[in-house]
């Protein structure tokens, strides 16, 4: 995943992101706001993950997040 990719589906991402890491407050997401180094660090405070295990964790979260779209149907643009 890169970087880039986190920040621009951080909308999308950010209502998971809430259920993924529960410990992590809708302000700490604000502050987030997809920046990874940002949500690294969030993690490691708020659940004592490396930088290395908190990396990996966004990584295998947003992987599947992104797997999970590309299997559901997608709502047809009703105009």
């Amino acid at each position: 995943m890169n970087k880039d990719i986190l920040e621009g589906k951080w909308k999308q991402v950010r209502g998971e992101a809430k259920v993924w890491w529960g410990k992590l407050t809708d302000d700490d997401l604000d502050r987030a706001a997809g920046k990874l180094e940002v949500l690294t660090g969030l993690l490691q405070e708020r659940y004592g993950y490396t930088r290395e295990a908190a990396a990996n964790e966004i990584e295998k979260r947003v992987t599947e997040y992104e797997a999970k779209l590309k299997v559901e149907p997608q709502p047809a643009n009703i105009k």
